[in-house]
C-alpha cells in the first residue's frame, strides 16, 4: 500500500470468481508430493469403505484449486496494491462444511474480509485476510478458506 492509502479500504474488495474440476490425478499428485499413502486417495473401494462417496481431497487440496483455477499471485498483489517483494504468508485456515470428492466442480468466490495496520518493534505492517468460499456443482457451500498476508512497510 502506498503511504497515502488506508489498508482498511481493501475490506469488501472482491476478486473475479473461478471454477475448477476436482481431478483424481491432481489428488494423486498432491498426496504423492506430501508422502501420504492413505489408500482412500488412490482407491475408490478404499474411499467408499471409509464412508466417502468417491475419492476425497486431502486437507490442503483447496490450494490446488486456487493455484490452477484462480488468479495468479502477481494479479492478486496488483489488485490489492501490495508490493510482492514485501509479502509474507501469515496464516492459512480451512473450514470444511461437506466432503469434497473427485469429479466435483468447485466454484470459488473470494473477497477481502479484514485489513489492518499494526505497529511493532520492526516497524509497521499490513495484515490482509481474504476469504474464499467453495461451492460444488449443486451450489452447496462445501468449504471456506481464509488466508492472511503480511505486507511489510
Amino acid at each position: 500500500m502506498s503511504a497515502t492509502t488506508n489498508v482498511k479500504e481493501l475490506i469488501g474488495l472482491e476478486f473475479k470468481p473461478y471454477q475448477l474440476e476436482v481431478e483424481k490425478g491432481k489428488i494423486r499428485e498432491l498426496v504423492n508430493a506430501i508422502g501420504d499413502t492413505n489408500p482412500i486417495y488412490f482407491s475408490l473401494d478404499a474411499a467408499r469403505d471409509a464412508g466417502y462417496e468417491g475419492i476425497p481431497i486431502p486437507l490442503t487440496f483447496l490450494q490446488v484449486i486456487d493455484t490452477f483455477g484462480g488468479f495468479g499471485f502477481d494479479e492478486k498483489m496488483e489488485k490489492l496494491k501490495l508490493n510482492p517483494v514485501k509479502i509474507l504468508h501469515g496464516e492459512q485456515e480451512y473450514e470444511y462444511v461437506a466432503d469434497i470428492i473427485a469429479g466435483e466442480v468447485l466454484s470459488v468466490t473470494s473477497k477481502v474480509i479484514s485489513a489492518e495496520t499494526k505497529s511493532g518493534s520492526s516497524g509497521e505492517m499490513d495484515l490482509v485476510t481474504t476469504e474464499n468460499q467453495y461451492r460444488n456443482q449443486r451450489g452447496e457451500l462445501v468449504a471456506i478458506a481464509r488466508n492472511t498476508l503480511v505486507h511489510r512497510h
